[in-house]
């Protein structure tokens, strides 16, 4: 199926584009890998009149450390992520979740920004997203502002990015000595998209007690969510298989679970449940070394 007519323009700055955005406004949507909004207006389920392609403005890509913070350009693409060896040597999960996403057509032309301001209630990255603690930076005709990861998904595909912003970067902390991580997923069989995902991070001790974690769950619901219950489980705790199994129980609190064609509530809340205790059991075992 052909989309409906539109306009198209390739702004050279992002300043030029947010020009644009500004101007024609809800008429207008970002195009970034395309692999979210090219399906979409085929199926007339967008119908732009104006699509402003991100592709072409320079600065928008790359990953770099900055002191104790790993920037990642909001066009920089899944393949670049799962490939990079600074995020493999400083931040195995992300490139871990990266090569998990789609197939090599998608990773190769997909974005995590693209990602990231789009909110499907499956995608991969948001989970790990809040497992790290990562903010996001966005810039509009008011500068740059940044919002931490937990304000971020508001609802069904629905974000903390204004209308007329753009979202630039994402700023991700590093873990200290002595942490690890891990994202497991119940893929859909053909699309890859996660039925259920977790995401889970860890730091111990040398008494091997849990002194940080953080725990995303992606899929089950209209949005991905904290798991705040599974990470008051870890905190403190000698991570045992018992308190590991204990902590997981609480996976689904807090997710506004959906049934689908996918599964019950029943089955997707069991999901969340194993899923975060294959994570959480793995993210220990890599913290340990």
């Amino acid at each position: 199926m052909y989309p409906a007519a539109f306009e198209y323009h390739a702004p050279a700055t992002i300043a030029e584009a947010l020009s644009l955005l500004g101007r024609y406004r809800d008429e207008a949507k970002l195009l970034a890998g395309g692999h979210s909004l090219i399906p979409m207006m085929k199926l007339r389920l967008a119908q732009p009149k104006h699509v402003i392609d991100l592709r072409k403005v320079p600065g928008l890509s790359g990953i770099r450390e900055e002191g104790g913070t790993v920037v990642i350009g909001a066009m920089t693409t899944h393949w670049q992520i799962e490939s990079s060896a600074l995020l493999k040597q400083k931040l195995p999960i992300l490139p871990e979740t990266a090569a998990v996403i789609g197939d090599p057509q998608v990773r190769n032309m997909g974005t995590i920004g693209g990602s990231l301001a789009h909110a499907d209630p499956a995608a991969d990255y948001p989970a790990t997203m809040i497992a790290l603690g990562a903010e996001l930076v966005c810039e509009g005709p008011r500068g740059r502002r940044t919002v931490g990861i937990d304000d971020w998904f508001r609802g069904l595909m629905t974000t903390a990015l204004g209308e007329d912003e753009i979202l630039v970067e994402v700023r991700l902390p590093l873990w200290p000595a002595g942490s690890g991580g891990a994202y497991m997923k119940f893929p859909h069989p053909a699309s890859r998209f996660a039925v259920v995902g977790v995401a889970a991070m860890v730091t111990l001790d040398r008494d091997g007690r849990c002194t940080r974690a953080g725990v995303g769950v992606t899929g089950a619901g209209t949005r991905a969510v904290r798991a705040r219950g599974v990470e008051a489980g870890l905190q403190g705790r000698a991570l045992d298989a018992a308190t590991i199994e204990a902590a997981a129980q609480r996976a689904a609190e807090g997710v506004d679970v959906q049934a689908d064609l996918q599964g019950s509530v029943e089955y997707k809340s069991h999901l969340c449940r194993v899923f975060a205790r294959r994570a959480i059991t793995e993210a220990v075992r890599r913290a340990r070394g």
